[in-house]
């Protein structure tokens, strides 16, 4: 790391800060600050609920399933629009009767008080426990990086992050989701077309070999009662059916994203941010993946040894890899006479 890669991480993490404090001017009440007044694009809703679903385990842990298998992944995918379509039918139009400031509100509505406080407290519980794990798992890079420790890292990223996100109301939390989506899929399209440059032969023999090893292969249709099926890492049919019950769980009646939903101007808006964000959900996941087929020829070619463990093969390649920024000049060679 050169001062001028310092130098970035500095401007970034102030200015992304600076820019999702800068919207408490709009806060005037509680449909301002929980729902961002409702004026948020359907498209900006959209690329905040991927980012929201993402993690630094998803940046670094979905190479490597693709390097040590293949595209099969992606059936999961699928799963995930049929829980979007789930939703649109069955979830938002429940949602989008009268003025709900959270997923919890049609709780008590439908079952109590009670089951209110219970449902609540549960997310709390269990996204708090989720988060801290994401959280360290950004730290470990943050710390790699900087030469910090992790608690310091810790205690930054979220130091930060609780400050434009209590000053900036919903608003901030999806325009800033927005910016660093921008930011961390650019990275992944850059990374993709280095690797592909450091391949001799570049896409063409890339392409080739993925081919010969049928590390491309998406779909596996294949259905038994057997446990050598059970025992596969993915199918169709499994993605299917368990794409659809995680995703209809964690973006139709958890908070995190539910709440994205509620900051759209009417339910069709709504729905067109869920159903859009599956288009983006899919490219992305398919880009980490190619990502991490690329890797498997750029070591497998060049009879290399990939890092251990499989999840910092990515983070590592990219360290190694990547051009750095130049070094800021010395303050001495900046005096007369003193060599640069």
């Amino acid at each position: 790391m050169h001062s001028f890669d310092l130098t970035v991480i500095a401007i970034y993490l102030i200015a992304i800060t600076w820019f999702g404090a800068r919207f408490r001017a709009r806060q005037r009440g509680l449909k301002d600050y929980f729902l961002g007044g409702r004026t948020a694009p359907w498209w900006a809703i959209s690329l905040s609920i991927v980012s929201a679903e993402t993690s630094t385990l998803t940046v670094i842990g979905t190479p490597p399933l693709a390097y040590a298998g293949n595209f099969e992944f992606l059936q999961l995918i699928f799963g995930y629009l049929l829980a979007r379509i789930v939703i649109s039918v069955l979830f938002l139009p429940q949602y989008f009767r009268g003025q709900m400031y959270t997923a919890y509100e049609l709780m008590r509505r439908r079952f109590g008080e009670r089951i209110r406080k219970l449902t609540a407290g549960t997310f709390l519980v269990l996204r708090a426990l989720a988060e801290g794990v994401r959280v360290f798992a950004v730290s470990i890079i943050v710390a790699t990086i900087l030469g910090t420790g992790e608690l310091i890292s810790i205690l930054v990223i979220v130091a930060l992050t609780l400050f434009y996100t209590f000053e900036g109301g919903m608003t901030a939390v999806i325009w800033t989701d927005v910016a660093q989506m921008f930011l961390y899929v650019a990275g992944a399209v850059l990374s993709s077309l280095i690797i592909a440059h450091q391949i001799p032969g570049g896409w063409s023999h890339a392409y080739g070999v993925l081919s010969g090893a049928h590390k491309l292969q998406v779909f596996d249709f294949r259905f038994s009662w057997t446990a050598q099926f059970f025992s596969r890492n993915y199918s169709f049919w499994a993605g299917i059916i368990g794409g659809c019950f995680l995703t209809t769980a964690s973006h139709g009646t958890e908070q995190l994203l539910v709440q994205r939903l509620l900051a759209a101007k009417d339910q069709r808006q709504s729905r067109a941010a869920l159903l859009s964000s599956w288009v983006v959900i899919f490219f992305q996941f398919a880009l980490f993946l190619w990502i991490g087929a690329l890797l498997f020829v750029y070591y497998t070619g060049g009879h290399l040894t990939p890092p251990q463990p499989p999840e910092s093969m990515y983070p590592r390649f990219i360290w190694n890899n990547l051009p750095a920024g130049p070094a800021w000049p010395s303050p001495r060679s900046w005096r007369p006479g003193c060599p640069t």
